[in-house]
């Protein structure tokens, strides 16, 4: 099959193309620019690149049009934010592709009451983004169960791979939290440290949205959660990288107010919207529809990139 990705070169396109083209798939990756994906094992030279600016061309009305001229079998959409995004690429996409595979986020469940979380419950997302995906996620599927429409939604975690610093322990992405763990140094987390993330290696990604090419009857109106098969409090978090360093966790606990102080703005805003979504997700759906199985638990997927990082001497790339 024909399969155009959109948002190719990202977190997820970087292991995405490279299995859908050892699937025997044709590939057409666009993305806003020519930039490299985190890592090319040689078999992108095998990939159409389109250069495709979606911010320019959207508000234009082209953007939906181009894509539809491309004449895929399959689109997948790593990049559609909102239910605006998503009219216009569906409206130059219905009757002319057999699949649409658009990419969510667990952020459309909001606060939690039971967990695991499972696609069937409300949603009550808070924050802009996750506010507009489930908007997105919400028209999407009634699309598809209104007109034959044949959209799906895959909700990553938060996405884990070599060549970008993952959500730390301290529940943000300062890359000085693993340094410290790993020299056994004190860190100080936020309450006491029982929050959860729940975590995803890219790959694993990859792999649901291929199941999902796979079983098009299954997928088609239907939302999936796609993380590791648990997640991980932040606590557990800290204490199994310190323990991967030879160390036991020194780990001081702060009020939310106290500890806010401690660190930059940036870092307080990214900690406090991870740790009010605490997020932990079922992926019984996926197993059971899908096939979904991931290769990575939580840990060990942020081991892979916390290795990487302290081999570039714990400085992130640009």
């Amino acid at each position: 099959m024909k399969v155009v990705i959109i948002g190719a070169t990202g977190h997820i396109g970087t292991y995405l193309v490279p299995r859908l083209v050892q699937e025997g798939h044709t590939v057409v990756a666009v993305s806003r620019s020519r930039r490299q994906p985190y890592r090319d094992p040689g078999i992108w030279r095998f990939v159409e690149r389109v250069s495709a600016d979606r911010e320019v061309e959207e508000p234009a009305g082209t953007f939906g049009r181009r894509i539809a001229a491309l004449g895929a079998d399959v689109v997948i959409d790593l990049i559609c934010f909102t239910r605006a995004s998503g009219e216009h690429l569906v409206s130059a996409l219905e009757g002319r592709v057999g699949q649409y595979l658009c990419c969510g986020t667990i952020w459309v469940h909001g606060h939690s009451e039971v967990v695991p979380v499972t696609e069937a419950m409300p949603r009550r997302p808070f924050g802009d983004y996750g506010v507009r995906k489930a908007e997105l996620e919400a028209w999407l599927l009634a699309r598809a169960h209104s007109t034959g429409f044949p959209a799906s939604v895959l909700h990553p975690g938060h996405i884990v791979g070599v060549g970008w610093v993952p959500v730390n322990p301290a529940g943000n992405f300062n890359p000085g939290v693993y340094r410290a763990l790993a020299e056994g140094r004190p860190l100080a987390l936020a309450n006491l440290g029982m929050e959860t993330v729940h975590h995803v290696h890219a790959d694993d990604v990859a792999q649901a949205f291929c199941r999902a090419l796979e079983h098009p009857g299954a997928a088609r109106g239907e939302s999936f959660h796609v993380v590791s098969p648990a997640a991980v409090t932040l606590r557990g978090f800290a204490e199994r990288v310190a323990r991967w360093y030879g160390h036991e966790a020194a780990l001081t606990f702060l009020p939310w107010e106290q500890w806010k102080t401690t660190v930059s703005p940036a870092d307080a805003a990214a900690t406090w919207d991870h740790i009010a979504h605490s997020p932990s997700c079922s992926i019984e759906k996926a197993r059971r529809l899908l096939g979904y199985e991931p290769r990575y638990g939580s840990l060990d997927a942020v081991l892979e990139s916390v290795d990487w990082l302290s081999a570039r001497g714990w400085n992130p790339p640009d």
